[in-house]
């Protein structure tokens, strides 16, 4: 019997004295202090605007960020750049047909620090029904139990058939996605 347990305890031990695996925070973004926008030439001016409906899940650990789990779902009839005419063609068919497709996704796949405070998260966005994988590179502060991430991504709007029609002398086919988030956990 004493041996039963002296075995038991023996083998126990090291489990014990592993390190704990890492947790993911669940962080909660903060809407009112949050930007996603997007830029974009059109002939010789840079258009910025932004997506004024949008909910993000984030898990993250920044000890483990191979864990993190990031979606967010922008609702693409809410693209506005206070350009009165190009924001009543924004949602439209010839962009982002927000009436057939209403949410553009993005859902990451692996997320890794590449050095400091600076991160890569590799996934996948979809728009208008058509997914491609997408990489955005991000800064990230944490302050005791608030996070400040910013970071961009470059997405090729043709590759969606954003802008259908629209010559790349008006508009660019590159369109580079910016985000300031703040997120509490």
């Amino acid at each position: 019997m004493l041996t039963t347990r002296l075995s038991a305890a023996l083998f126990a031990a090291p489990l014990l004295l592993m390190p704990a695996a890492a947790v993911a925070s669940a962080w909660t973004v903060d809407p009112d202090t949050s930007r996603l926008g997007f830029e974009v030439a059109q002939g010789e001016n840079l258009v910025a605007g932004q997506f004024t409906d949008w909910t993000a899940a984030i898990e993250f650990d920044p000890d483990a960020p191979e864990a993190a789990e990031i979606s967010a779902e922008i609702q693409t009839a809410t693209t506005t750049t206070g350009i009165g005419q190009l924001d009543g063609m924004l949602p439209g068919d010839q962009w982002f047909a927000a009436g057939q497709f209403p949410a553009a996704e993005f859902t990451s796949t692996d997320v890794r620090l590449v050095d400091g405070n600076t991160y890569v998260a590799d996934g996948t966005v979809r728009i208008r029904g058509i997914s491609q994988p997408v990489t955005l590179t991000f800064t990230l502060e944490i302050d005791g139990d608030t996070a400040q991430a910013k970071g961009t991504a470059t997405l090729d709007r043709t590759v969606f058939g954003v802008g259908e029609g629209v010559g790349l002398d008006q508009v660019a086919a590159a369109v580079t996605v910016t985000f300031d988030l703040t997120a509490n956990r």
